[in-house]
């Protein structure tokens, strides 16, 4: 192969650390700032196809650029093994610190181990890591803001409502939470008659709603892991004649906009512009010797369609 893979780079600077007195590459000292004294930090987004993740990407360059701070983006495309070979490129350039926003949680692991290894400090944001030393996760409540969409349906339909749930990408952090605060109180007070992942898109969105609106002509609601997949779904539900409510997540503008045409019934909104200025913050403070906290949130709010009128 033409370039080493994070991890065995990263275990080729254990090696030398442990069996030599010789220094690791220039490269790998990358826990301190740059000769220019310049703080430089890699940022990996599982994907910018995706406008959630576009505003949390703007809200890093947004503050970096605010604090002095060097940014470099790299765009993971939804593909772990892409994501794990960017983030060896960012170790390589000489990041101080690494921001991640996962695409698999237990895939992403490796390299972060390999950040550990290099000492270059790891802030996760929205999604977190399984394994490996993250400083810091920045995200919203995931758990809670399932809770509060099921929390929505119960008191919309009432109770034993016959719920549709489009999981998000398998592995990932934010569809464990989302689902499991949302079959907290959905496995008792609703009916859950079917759940299948659509990968947070919004084309899978509209194929797997299509799907199940075959199997499922009972379904008194849809609740959808991310905006994306709750617009795909409002397509297939309108293509098929139904009045389907459908709550989604992440109060995306598109979302917000379908909300105030009366298609998108609610959104439970998160800030990704927030959670982006608040891990550069992170990344500086670790960077400085500051203590931060394990688990940064960002507030959460649920937006229908009465919040939406003038």
């Amino acid at each position: 192969m033409k370039k080493l893979t994070t991890t065995l780079v990263a275990l080729l600077v254990v090696l030398m650390l442990a069996g030599c007195s010789m220094q690791p590459p220039a490269w790998a000292r990358t826990n301190q700032a740059s000769d220019s004294g310049k703080i430089k930090i890699g940022l990996s987004i599982s994907t910018l196809n995706n406008p959630f993740f576009v505003s949390l990407k703007d809200g890093v360059t947004a503050e970096a650029q605010k604090l002095g701070i060097e940014v470099i983006v790299v765009d993971a495309q939804n593909d772990s093994a892409k994501q794990s070979n960017d983030v060896d490129d960012l170790l390589q350039q000489g990041v101080n610190a690494l921001l991640v926003n996962p695409t698999d949680s237990a895939a992403i692991s490796s390299a972060v181990q390999a950040a550990n290894v290099l000492d270059i400090p790891v802030i996760a944001l929205d999604r977190s890591a399984d394994q490996g030393d993250v400083k810091a996760l920045v995200a919203s409540d995931n758990a809670k803001g399932g809770q509060m969409a099921a929390e929505y349906l119960v008191q919309q339909l009432g109770k034993g409502a016959k719920v549709i749930e489009l999981q998000g990408v398998p592995g990932a952090s934010a569809t464990r939470e989302r689902g499991r605060g949302f079959h907290e109180i959905a496995d008792v007070q609703l009916d859950v008659i079917a759940s299948q992942a659509a990968d947070f898109d919004r084309t899978k969105g509209l194929t797997v709603m299509e799907n199940l609106l075959q199997g499922n002509p009972g379904v008194q609601a849809v609740f959808a892991h991310n905006d994306e997949m709750a617009l795909g779904a409002i397509e297939a539900i309108q293509s098929s004649g139904k009045d389907i409510p459908v709550v989604g997540f992440d109060g995306n503008d598109d979302a917000l906009t379908s909300i105030r045409n009366g298609k998108l019934t609610a959104t439970v909104a998160q800030q990704p512009d927030l959670i982006g200025q608040l891990a550069v913050n992170a990344a500086r403070d670790v960077l400085q010797g500051k203590e931060v906290e394990a688990s940064i949130p960002a507030p959460l709010k649920l937006v229908t369609t009465e919040d939406s009128q003038p």
